[in-house]
């Protein structure tokens, strides 16, 4: 009596199980959207410094599996659609998350905050728009594939500015290096602000390209669903 249940109950999760293609790019993907979290979490485990360090060799080498992924998916003919589903998911939690924690860091400075709060809008709204569509399959064009490469440079060198500062112990013991590294962290500041607003006007424009593909989409299941309303009742 009890094995006949079991059964059942088990079933959705085989079926799950087979569904879930467990090759190397799609474990590599599987790795970035648990490390997304790892980068905010180190700030909670970790002083500064060492928690700007921790975190920014968590997201480097996590952006590297970016790359990583889809080269071996190709090389290894391991393209899947669970692939093709984990990927772009993985992208936005690094990204969102990043960009969370270092409005956080830079204690909402208007010139980090702004561009941070759009590039997460446009993330929340095209994923809504492509949950909506559902079978319709919006094309990656390479703008967007770079408003994702500038994004993570972008949140790299703001994660250096705070790994590489220098501190009272280092410009005391050694003012050459001291100096060196309070260059580095000016540099890497002022270079990943300018790229996060470059990522921002990306985005802004590839989130319009995917709203403006969509809308044709949108009017068709506006059409299909009042012709649906105004059929009579049985």
């Amino acid at each position: 009596m009890g094995v006949g249940p079991a059964r059942n109950h088990l079933a959705p999760c085989d079926h799950l199980a087979k569904g879930m293609n467990w090759t190397i790019p799609n474990l590599l993907s599987v790795i970035r959207v648990l490390a997304a979290p790892c980068v905010a979490i180190s700030f909670a485990v970790f002083d500064r410094p060492e928690a700007d360090r921790i975190a920014i060799l968590i997201f480097v080498g996590a952006a590297a599996t970016d790359y990583l992924d889809g080269l071996l998916a190709r090389v290894l003919h391991q393209e899947s659609a669970f692939g093709r589903m984990l990927d772009p998911i993985a992208d936005k939690a690094m990204v969102t998350i990043a960009l969370a924690l270092i409005v956080a860091l830079y204690e909402m400075s208007w010139p980090v905050m702004v561009p941070a709060v759009l590039i997460m809008l446009r993330e929340v709204l095209i994923s809504g728009l492509r949950e909506f569509l559902g079978d319709v399959k919006l094309q990656v064009t390479p703008m967007a594939k770079w408003k994702t490469t500038l994004q993570m440079l972008a949140i790299c060198l703001l994660l250096l500015k705070g790994a590489v500062s220098p501190g009272e112990d280092a410009a005391a013991g050694n003012p050459i290096i001291g100096n060196l590294l309070s260059y580095v962290e000016i540099g890497a500041g002022g270079a990943g602000l300018l790229l996060l607003w470059v990522a921002m006007w990306f985005t802004i424009v590839t989130g319009w390209d995917y709203f403006r593909k969509g809308l044709p989409y949108i009017g068709e299941k506006e059409v299909a669903a009042a012709k649906l309303a105004a059929r009579p009742e049985d």
